[in-house]
């Protein structure tokens, strides 16, 4: 199992826009984050969690060339706003793109991108969007995908577990909540790396701190837990050093290999 790390940042990114912080004007290219989103791949089963605004230069940059599911978390501007570019991946096949969510982000995908509901593109070059609830499990021949609802806010953001056929390996991510629910909890046990909501220092109303993650990191017990979502206020170099042992800042074009 490959797990690639798109974009790390929160809804305004990293560097912002008119600020001249610490973090936003800084060198280090880890302190550079686009908006959060993540590609797994399972035994050459390419799924797509996912797409910010920059979905597009995140694909180039990472060489994404394939791409064969899409969920949808949940239906924030940060998590949606790039999911025209997919029709790139609907050109390759001719075909609707399956995307998987709840039943909010369905109804905001369907807002958002009405031209692109379909079974296929309406022409050659344009998106098309299978829409499907997201059940309890996905399964495919390369891997299966667990799922779970996190509270984020007066929404429920999708938690998801993969795991892989051939290896065994498994990976959860959890991204934009504010905890993580004794069942989620449960469903993350035994993964070889988890991927945790870390927003900044200071408490927020609907994401975890990077005290909370890291709470609940020493909770599910996995021995590599990457931090994502994270503001302007986290400095790359500063906070790495703070965190206890297991628990990293992920940062965009990071690359685990289970």
């Amino acid at each position: 199992m490959e797990v690639i790390f798109l974009g790390t940042g929160t809804s305004q990114g990293v560097p912002m826009i008119a600020c001249d912080c610490a973090v936003c004007t800084s060198p280090d290219p880890r302190n550079r984050r686009t908006r959060t989103s993540v590609h797994v791949i399972m035994d050459g089963w390419h799924v797509q969690v996912d797409a910010a605004q920059e979905f597009r230069l995140q694909c180039v940059r990472e060489k994404i060339r394939q791409l064969d599911v899409f969920i949808l978390t949940h239906g924030h501007a940060d998590h949606l706003a790039g999911m025209d570019d997919l029709r790139r991946f609907c050109d390759h096949g001719a075909r609707a793109l399956t995307v998987y969510s709840t039943a909010e982000g369905r109804a905001r995908v369907a807002a958002m991108y009405p031209y692109a509901i379909g079974d296929r593109p309406a022409s050659k070059g344009y998106p098309a969007f299978r829409l499907e609830d997201c059940p309890p499990v996905l399964e495919w021949p390369q891997g299966r995908i667990r799922t779970t609802l996190l509270p984020h806010g007066p929404v429920s953001t999708l938690g998801l577990v993969f795991e892989e056929q051939s290896s065994g390996k498994k990976f959860a991510y959890y991204s934009d909540c504010k905890s993580v629910p004794p069942e989620a909890v449960a469903l993350a046990k035994g993964a070889d790396a988890v991927c945790l909501d870390g927003l900044r220092p200071d408490p927020h109303p609907t994401h975890m701190s990077i005290a909370e993650a890291c709470a609940t990191a020493a909770v599910i017990g996995s021995p590599v837990t990457c931090l994502t979502h994270m503001t302007h206020s986290v400095d790359h170099e500063t906070w790495g050093k703070k965190l206890p042992a297991g628990v990293q800042l992920a940062y965009d074009g990071l690359r685990l290999r289970l």
